[in-house]
């Protein structure tokens, strides 16, 4: 798949690039997105949640009334759980929620988010992007030019450029981020992908790393 590199205009440089298609052209596993997707968002819960059992919870121990005589149902202490203040049964108590996925699944997963914006031609290339200084206007200028009506971008560098972060990060529709960082979750969730030239080109050498 060959893409046209733009400069930050929007005007085609006469330059494109080759995005393999082991990567952008795989055949799309709605699945393996799925099992991605969801390990990210579980992985941003804190768990931190937590109820009081009646052990937990203050309130005498001593026995309500004796066992037997009153007519009434057996009554522990105050504590019981059917009293109002009394602990919780099988509440919530903290825990991790993230689990473990196969590399190969969150690959497929990656890949598959990938060539869907493949298909849907939502993938840009521009001239690797350079800040003087950060300025979220002039950014923010650069982003309307590139990603047009499609609302929510996400910006891949192929490293960090502090410049650009800082002249990004105040930016709701758009999430900026290098290679190595880049996830399923935030590629399924952004309209349009912005690569820089520098970042395109380390698919295609890793390709043909990988076939050597």
């Amino acid at each position: 798949m060959q893409v046209d590199v733009l400069n930050s205009k929007g005007e085609k440089t006469g330059r494109n690039i080759e995005l393999p298609d082991e990567i952008f052209g795989v055949e799309p596993n709605d699945h393996c997105i799925y099992l991605a997707v969801k390990q990210y968002l579980a992985a941003q819960r804190q768990g931190t949640h937590s109820t009081k059992t009646r052990a937990e919870v203050h309130g005498s121990s001593k026995k309500l009334h004796r066992q037997k005589g009153t007519g009434g149902s057996r009554k522990g202490n105050i504590r019981n759980p059917l009293y109002k203040g009394g602990g919780t049964v099988n509440g919530p108590k903290p825990h991790l929620y993230g689990f473990k996925l196969n590399r190969k699944v969150k690959d497929l997963a990656k890949m598959s988010a990938l060539s869907y914006k493949a298909r849907e031609n939502k993938i840009v290339i521009v001239e690797d992007l350079k800040m003087e200084a950060p300025k979220t206007k002039d950014f923010a200028s650069i982003l309307d030019t590139l990603r047009g009506d499609n609302r929510k971008s996400m910006v891949i560098l192929p490293e960090h450029d502090n410049n650009v972060y800082l002249s990004s990060r105040n930016l709701q529709s758009n999430k900026t981020t290098v290679l190595s960082d880049m996830n399923t979750y935030d590629l399924v969730n952004a309209n349009v992908l912005i690569f820089t030239e520098s970042a395109a080109k380390l698919f295609s050498e890793e390709t043909a790393t990988a076939e050597a």
